[in-house]
């Protein structure tokens, strides 16, 4: 009975520090995602900035004195 629960409280040991190990990760990839979703949204607003340019007729024209020479 006693070499019984030993080997049950180092199951719950060990589950407990399965648990930690993983909540780390989740905690890590969610500051992960986070980031990603912080990204995503400045590309996205870049892009609306870009398609509403091309609206508008926005055209990136070069100045007059440019001569088109490198």
């Amino acid at each position: 009975m006693e070499d019984r629960i030993e080997r049950l409280e180092s199951a719950v040991a060990q589950q407990d520090n399965t648990i930690e190990e993983l909540n780390r990760v989740v905690f890590d990839q969610q500051k992960q995602i986070d980031e990603l979703e912080k990204k995503l949204e400045l590309l996205a607003a870049k892009f609306r900035e870009m398609a509403e340019a091309q609206d508008t007729g926005f055209v990136d024209t070069p100045p007059p004195h440019y001569g088109g020479r490198s």
